[in-house]
């Protein structure tokens, strides 16, 4: 793993479970397998194509998520970022060390719109 930039929505304190209405995202740097940086932001309010967009003017190169719609994840895919649908529920610093550790538990996205 090389420099990485992960997003993960939440909602207090924990994963969203739904991509487009999170009200914060959090952002980690990693670089060799450790976190270099961190922070949080306020995403723009959600309207088809929006966040995506976002998250690509961000830098972001990996995203874990809970639910996601299709149009999304086809625009975040092309752009080359990764999408991890279906991300158990845990804080975004404990999901961002599975990430790293290569023991991450995602599965199945439950957003179809």
């Amino acid at each position: 793993m090389s420099k990485v930039k992960l997003a993960i929505p939440v909602d207090n304190g924990l994963l969203s479970e739904h991509f487009g209405h999170t009200r914060l995202f959090e952002f980690f740097e990693i670089e060799d397998k450790k976190i270099t940086h961190n922070e949080q932001l306020i995403p723009p309010p959600h309207e088809e194509g929006v966040l995506p967009r976002w998250l690509i003017d961000n830098g972001v190169t990996d995203l874990l998520t809970g639910g996601i719609g299709p149009k999304a994840i086809n625009i975040l895919y092309n752009k080359g970022i990764n999408v991890y649908v279906g991300v158990q529920k845990d804080s975004a610093e404990n999901l961002a060390l599975n990430f790293i550790n290569d023991s991450l538990t995602f599965g199945k996205n439950y957003c179809h719109h």
